[in-house]
């Protein structure tokens, strides 16, 4: 059960801590699961809730990258394929086999595709998920229910990983802490601890009871993600190292696209990739590149991303959807190393590891696919900088939490892996539990409480954002569900009727942005 009073406890007791990492999202998660799982120990800090940035917003894949083949960085897709691999080895009942579908209009591209995607699952060796084979027109159409057909001449089958991101965050959260590490949310790192040019710890807030308070570490380890260049300005380092690009995503009724196959656009009319994706019974569309000036916590939709997915959904799914009809809108923001100018589209997906004559180590870039080797590189590289035992990594063979092939069919309850049986019985014991969060959600309210007893659920948000997916799924409906979550929540930490009033205000105002309103 998760105590956060005896967590910052241990903050307290700890003296000096091997690994300091900063940032709870993939990259920062996957960094400490590594260092724990070396028996280093390690403590990771988020300022606000695990994978709360880009790592809850993702298009929901578990890929190599179909277009960095295109642009011929095959180390890229070659780590990618195998670490995608690892994800559905260690995470079985976070990560699975999808059906992918290229719809081909164009005169040479089912031989260009087709071929194109037969290497892509070569390169996969024996993490492939299954053969890709070239479709008639008759044959992509059933597989595409209500695909635009004008000018259809066929299509490609291929095969690729999806996940549920916010999920899988929290399953990492919890193997790192079955591994000995501390993790916390709402604690800031607002500066370092500096002494004769060395990094030697953070100076960090709690947010929740505004004590502040420092934390000694052999190695820090910045994995912000878009906010990097915030932690090594603290380290004196103002140079410009990211480009940041905003995708946003449409979630959609399933007859939009009704069906248990993916379809895949490789190139839009601007050279863009457009997926369109079953998710809990939704359709998911997107995602949108777009560069943005700087980094947010909440990035929103613009006008010209909703425009673009609107056309598109109506390009290629027969009709553009009405206002209420789409069911949610989101964006998440890519950290892009620069390596050059052009567009974001075309920036690299690598990540970079840079170690600061301080010994601050930073690593970003990358994707969430290859968020464990990030993970391994990072540790490796701050291992050394920080003076620590040398040991080799273990984590392409480590069976994530909640780890089990004995899934239920119901993608809502399968996230819970081995933890379903524990998560039932709580509404055996208190019947109540057994009623759904909202008629139009797959979640009952049994996972209010044990998002709060096990998973570090502090807000509303934290509940319906990121222990289910609510938000992202019916934006409209998680606002209907907030009150009751807020219930729940308050009487589980021990809220008051004061508390329940902000933070739903504050939810309300972040779920707007959730919400479609129109052109």
């Amino acid at each position: 059960m998760s105590d956060r009073a005896g967590i910052l406890r241990r903050l307290g007791e700890q003296l000096q801590w091997d690994v300091l990492v900063i940032g709870g999202g993939a990259t920062g998660l996957g960094a400490a699961v590594e260092a724990a799982s070396r028996g280093y120990k390690t403590v990771l800090l988020e300022r606000a809730d695990f994978a709360k940035g880009t790592s809850s917003r993702s298009t929901k894949l578990v890929h190599g990258g179909v277009r960095y083949l295109e642009q011929m960085n095959i180390t890229l897709v070659m780590d990618a394929l195998r670490e995608r691999g690892l994800m559905l080895e260690n995470a079985p009942h976070l990560v699975h086999d999808l059906s992918f579908v290229v719809p081909i209009y164009g005169t040479f591209g089912l031989p260009y595709y087709g071929f194109g995607l037969k290497v892509y699952e070569w390169l996969s060796g024996k993490f492939s998920f299954g053969p890709s084979r070239m479709l008639s027109k008759r044959d992509t159409v059933a597989m595409l229910p209500g695909v635009r057909e004008e000018g259809l001449r066929g299509g490609v089958l291929y095969h690729d990983g999806q996940f549920d991101d916010a999920r899988y965050a929290i399953s990492l959260m919890r193997t790192f802490e079955a591994l000995g590490g501390t993790a916390i949310n709402y604690v800031e790192a607002r500066g370092l601890i500096e002494q004769n040019g060395k990094v030697l710890g953070v100076k960090a807030h709690d947010l929740e009871t505004d004590a502040s308070f420092e934390l000694q570490a052999k190695v820090v380890i910045n994995a912000t993600g878009v906010f990097t260049e915030q932690v090594l300005a603290m380290d004196g380092d103002r140079e410009s190292l990211l480009s940041v690009s905003q995708g946003s995503h449409f979630v959609l009724p399933g007859t939009f696209l009704p069906t248990s196959c993916a379809m895949m656009i490789p190139k839009t009319s601007d050279g863009r990739v457009l997926f369109a994706i079953p998710w809990h019974g939704a359709t998911v569309v997107g995602t949108t590149d777009e560069a943005v000036k700087g980094a947010m916590l909440e990035p929103r939709a613009m006008a010209s991303e909703r425009s673009f997915l609107l056309e598109h959904i109506g390009r290629y799914l027969g009709r553009r959807p009405k206002p209420d009809e789409i069911l949610s809108m989101w964006s998440g923001l890519r950290p892009l190393v620069r390596k050059g100018g052009g567009s974001t589209s075309k920036l690299s997906r690598d990540h970079t590891i840079l170690v600061r004559p301080s010994g601050l180590v930073t690593v970003t870039g990358g994707k969430w696919t290859t968020y464990r080797k990030m993970g391994e590189d990072a540790i490796d590289h701050a291992a050394e900088a920080g003076g620590l035992r040398k040991e080799e990594s273990r984590t392409k063979s480590l069976r994530l939490h909640g780890w089990s092939r004995d899934l239920p069919a119901a993608e809502s309850e399968r996230v819970y892996g081995s933890d379903l049986p524990a998560l039932e019985q709580l509404s055996v014991k208190d019947p109540a539990l057994d009623a759904p969060l909202h008629p139009r959600l797959p979640y009952k309210l049994r996972e209010v409480v044990w998002a709060a007893r096990y998973e570090m659920a502090r807000t509303v948000e934290d509940v319906l954002a990121r222990r289910t997916r609510a938000l992202f799924l019916d934006a409209r409906a998680a606002l209907e569900a907030a009150p009751r979550v807020a219930d729940v929540l308050a009487r589980e930490l021990g809220r008051s009727e004061d508390w329940k009033t902000r933070d739903l205000e504050t939810f309300r105002t972040v779920a707007a942005g959730y919400i479609y309103e129109g052109e």
